[in-house]
Order: C-alpha cells, then structure tokens, then sequence
C-alpha cells in the first residue's frame, strides 16, 4: 500500500494597514494591525489539532506573526520563495492608482516594470511545491495572497497567471490534496472562524 500523499495547509496573514487598504503589499515589511493579530490566533484554535510534519512561512514579519500566534512559531522555518509577489515600482499602490496611467491593468496581466511576472512566482511556488512533498507528510504554509494563489494554480498543474482564479482574503485557511493521484483543493479560502 502506496504511503498517502501530503496535504498544504495555506494560510494567509492576517490584516495589515496596507491589506485594509487595498495598496500592494509585495517585499515591504509591512507588520500587523490589531485585527490581523486577533485573526492569526483564532487560526490557531483551527490548527491546534492538527501535526504538521514541516511547517514553512514568508520570512515577512506579517506571515511569521500569523504563523507564531497561530501556535506554529517554535516549529516554523522561513522560506524566502514564499516572499509575496514583487511588484516593483508598483509596491504600496493601490490597482485603481495604477489603473489611472495603465487602464485595465491587472497583477496578472501585467506589466509589473522593475518587478516579477507571475511565472518568475511561479517558479518559486513549484520550488516550495516540491520542499512541501518532499516533507513525509502535512505542510503548513503562511505567506501572502497572490503568491499562494499562483501556489494553488501550479499545484493544480495550471499556468501562474491561472491564481487569478482563486479569490483569497487574509487570515483564511485553504487546503490542497489528493482524489486519488489527482491534486485539488480540498478547502478554500475559509475564514478563521466557521459561522
């Protein structure tokens, strides 16, 4: 009998000033607001019965606090491949401020000028991919909104720019799995709190 395949765990960082905002928050080491404080521990009541064999998180300090006050800091390695999105000269505006000199823009559709493309993310959410398989069992993953949205679409074997398709908001868990041999999403985009 073949051994089970691993689950991810994604969960995205709780609010910060510039998520409640809707300004792209890419490498800047924006920190937590109360409220993403409060979120990242009630994760933790939806993780605590759950073993982990490798627990990975963005070296941001909005992931590592997410993860930390979710009770997986003692366990938690930083993994600079789930940095989120570089969004280069882009970084700290907001898509309708972009929009005003790039009508229709989109993160997806780009240009991103100084920044990534989504298949350059792309190439490290494989890498994570295959750390993350590589583990012997469960993975839990704190990063960033766009990043596990690409990270979802290449477990899905879909194309980067595909993470357009996964809405995501902060301080939510998400899940990716098995039917059989086949990957999918087992849970997506629940919030710290089932109502």
């Amino acid at each position: 009998m073949a051994a089970p395949q691993p689950s991810l765990t994604l969960v995205r960082h709780g609010d910060t000033d510039w998520s409640l905002s809707g300004r792209h928050t890419g490498w800047t080491d924006i920190p937590l607001v109360e409220s993403g404080r409060r979120q990242a521990a009630q994760l933790g009541g939806r993780l605590r019965d759950r073993s982990f064999s490798l627990v990975l998180s963005s070296p941001l300090s909005r992931a590592l606090e997410t993860c930390r006050l979710a009770g997986l800091g003692d366990v938690v390695a930083a993994d600079p491949d789930l940095r989120e999105w570089n969004y280069g000269d882009l970084e700290g505006l907001t898509s309708d401020e972009i929009r005003s000199s790039m009508p229709g823009w989109t993160i997806w559709s780009g240009p991103v000028p100084g920044g990534e493309t989504a298949d350059d993310v792309g190439r490290r959410a494989d890498r994570v991919i295959a750390r993350a398989l590589d583990a012997g069992g469960d993975v839990a993953i704190f990063a960033h909104g766009h990043l596990l949205r690409v990270l979802a679409a290449r477990w899905l074997d879909l194309e980067a720019v595909e993470g357009a398709l996964f809405e995501l908001g902060t301080a939510t868990l998400s899940r990716l799995g098995w039917e059989r041999e086949q990957r999918v999403i087992e849970l997506w985009n629940e919030p710290p709190t089932k109502g």
